[in-house]
C-alpha cells in the first residue's frame, strides 16, 4: 500500500484495514511522521510532534492486535490533539508562550481515553493564544492547505490544517465561539461541537469554561462519530460531564433519515450570506428531502441580545481562568487577549447577570424550537472562505464584522446544543464551503446519522487540497 493511498483513507478505512493485517500500526504512523516531516515547514499544523512516543503506541497496538485485541476503530489510527488539552508526555502550551514548555502531570480524560481506546497519539495541534481569535506574535500560524491566504478558523486551526492535510486521521479542536466548525469550513472537514457535558473537560486548559466544548474533527461524519464514541462519557474528574449513557454513535450511524424533521430560517440562514453559500444551503436541504427527511420552515429566536450577551460571559470567564498568571505577566501576551482579559475584569455583577438571564431567554426559546423539529439546518459561516486579512478585519469590528462572523456559532455555544458541520460544496475557486445541523441536547446520534446519510449521497468530503 503506498504512502498516499494510506494518509488520505478515511479513519474508518484505515482501521479496517489494520484490523484484517493489511497493513499495520508502525507503517501507518512512520507514513504520517514521514509526511508530517515534509510538510510541516509549509504548514505550521503541529506545536510538538510526538515521535517517538507514537512509535511506541503503535508497536503496542500492533502488538495487542496480533494477540486479537480490539479496542475499538481507534485501536492503531495515528491522530492528534489540540496543544490544549494535557499530555503528562509532552508539553502543553495552549498557544501561548507562558506555558511553552509548562508539561503537566496528567493526561486530559480526552487524551487518557483516547488512549485507553488504542489511537496513536502523533502530537500537540496549534492554536491561537488561549484558544481566543489570534494567534501569539512569537508563534508562526498554521497556513490553510485549501490557500495560504486563506483563513484557517479559530481557534483550532491547527486541528483543521493537520487533519485537511492528510497529517493525521483525525483530531481533538475545541470550540467556545465556533473553533471547530470555522477551521471545519475553512478547511474542509466534518466536525462535532457536542452538547455542553457530552465530553469532559478535565486537563483541558479552559478559554470560557460554561462555553468550552471539546469534540472531534475528521473526515468523514463516520470518522468523527468513532472519535466522539471513544472521549464521550461521565467523568468523575469533572462534575460537569453528563451522566447520561454514550450511544454506540458509529454502530449506529447507518440508521438513516427517513422521517426525520430538519428545519429551515430562511432568513436567519441566507439573509446576507454569500449566493454561494445560499445555494449550498439550498442544495443541501434538497438532498436531505430527497433521503427522506421532512422539511420544515422555522423561526430560530433572535440571535441581537445573545451575541453580545454571550462574549461578556467569555471575557469574564477568561479572566478567571488567566487569574494565575494576568495580570501578574501580563508582558508575555499579546495585546489581543490583554485586551479580552481586562475587558472580563471590568465587567460588573450587575452586567454579567443581565449577559446570563439573556442567555436563559435563548437557550428556552430555543428548546421550543426543538419542539417541531428534530435538527436546523444554517450556514456555519456567511460567507466563503474568507482570506486571512478578511477574517482579522472582521474579528477587530465590533459592530458588522464580528456579529457576522459569529451568527451562527455563538448562540449555540451559549445554549450548550450540538452542531456538525459538514462540506457541502466548493466555491469557483476550489474552496470548500460548510454547513451546518444544529441538533437537541444529546442528539449527537441523531446529528451522526444525518451527516452520514448526507455523506452517503454526495462527494463533498472525498476531495482533498492538493499538496504533493
Amino acid at each position: 500500500m503506498g504512502s498516499i493511498d494510506i494518509h488520505y483513507q478515511s479513519l474508518t478505512q484505515i482501521s479496517r484495514e489494520i484490523r484484517r493485517g493489511a497493513v499495520s500500526p508502525v507503517e501507518v504512523t512512520q507514513d504520517l511522521l514521514g509526511r508530517i516531516a515534509r510538510l510541516e515547514p509549509r504548514l505550521h499544523s503541529y506545536a510538538t510532534v510526538m515521535e517517538e512516543a507514537a512509535l511506541a503506541d503503535a508497536r503496542r497496538a500492533e502488538s495487542e492486535i496480533a494477540r486479537g485485541m480490539d479496542r475499538g476503530p481507534l485501536h492503531g489510527v495515528p491522530v492528534a490533539v489540540k496543544d490544549l488539552c494535557f499530555t503528562k508526555d509532552a508539553p502543553t502550551g495552549s498557544g501561548t508562550t507562558i506555558y511553552r514548555n509548562w508539561t503537566p502531570d496528567h493526561d486530559a480524560t480526552v487524551v487518557e481515553r483516547l488512549r485507553r481506546a488504542g489511537a496513536v497519539i502523533l502530537g500537540k495541534l496549534q492554536l491561537t493564544e488561549g484558544a481566543t481569535g489570534h494567534h501569539h506574535p512569537d508563534i508562526v500560524p498554521p497556513v490553510n492547505p485549501w490557500g495560504a491566504d486563506r483563513w484557517t478558523g479559530v481557534s483550532s486551526s491547527g486541528s483543521g490544517v493537520a487533519t485537511a492535510a492528510g497529517l493525521c486521521f483525525g483530531s481533538l479542536g475545541t470550540d467556545t465561539a465556533g473553533s471547530i466548525r470555522f477551521p471545519s469550513t475553512s478547511c474542509g472537514l466534518t466536525g462535532i461541537k457536542p452538547s455542553w457535558g457530552r465530553v469532559s473537560r478535565y486537563g483541558v486548559f479552559p478559554l470560557a469554561e460554561s462555553l468550552d466544548h471539546i469534540g472531534p474533527m475528521a473526515r468523514s461524519a463516520a470518522d468523527a462519530a468513532a472519535i466522539l464514541g471513544a472521549i464521550a462519557g461521565a467523568d468523575a474528574n469533572d462534575p460537569t460531564a453528563r451522566l447520561e449513557p454514550v450511544p454506540d454513535y458509529l454502530g449506529g450511524i447507518s440508521g438513516g433519515i427517513s422521517g426525520l424533521r430538519i428545519g429551515i430560517d430562511w432568513s436567519y440562514a441566507t439573509d446576507g450570506a454569500d449566493e454561494a453559500v445560499a445555494a449550498v444551503i439550498r442544495e443541501t436541504l434538497a438532498v436531505f428531502s430527497e433521503l427522506g427527511a421532512r422539511i420544515r420552515e422555522i423561526s430560530v429566536p433572535s440571535i441581537a441580545g445573545i451575541l453580545a450577551n454571550a462574549l461578556t460571559l467569555m471575557t469574564v470567564e477568561a479572566a478567571e481562568g488567566h487569574a494565575a498568571t494576568f495580570p501578574s505577566r501580563a508582558s508575555e501576551y499579546s495585546p489581543g487577549l490583554t485586551g479580552l482579559l481586562e475587558v472580563g475584569r471590568a465587567v460588573t455583577g450587575v452586567d454579567l447577570f443581565k449577559a446570563q438571564k439573556e442567555r436563559w431567554a435563548f437557550s428556552g426559546r430555543l428548546a421550543s424550537v426543538f419542539e417541531d423539529v428534530d435538527l436546523i439546518l444554517m450556514p456555519a459561516i456567511m460567507t466563503t472562505v474568507p482570506t486571512v486579512d478578511e477574517a482579522n478585519a472582521a474579528m477587530a469590528d465590533p459592530v458588522q464584522g464580528l456579529p457576522s462572523l459569529l451568527r451562527f456559532t455563538v448562540p449555540f455555544n451559549a445554549s450548550g446544543n450540538p452542531s456538525i458541520t459538514l462540506p457541502g460544496g466548493y466555491d469557483a475557486r476550489g474552496l470548500p464551503i460548510g454547513f451546518q445541523l444544529v441538533g437537541r441536547h444529546m442528539a449527537e446520534d441523531v446529528l451522526c446519522r444525518a451527516g452520514h446519510a448526507f455523506q452517503q449521497a454526495t462527494d463533498w468530503h472525498t476531495r482533498h487540497p492538493k499538496l504533493d
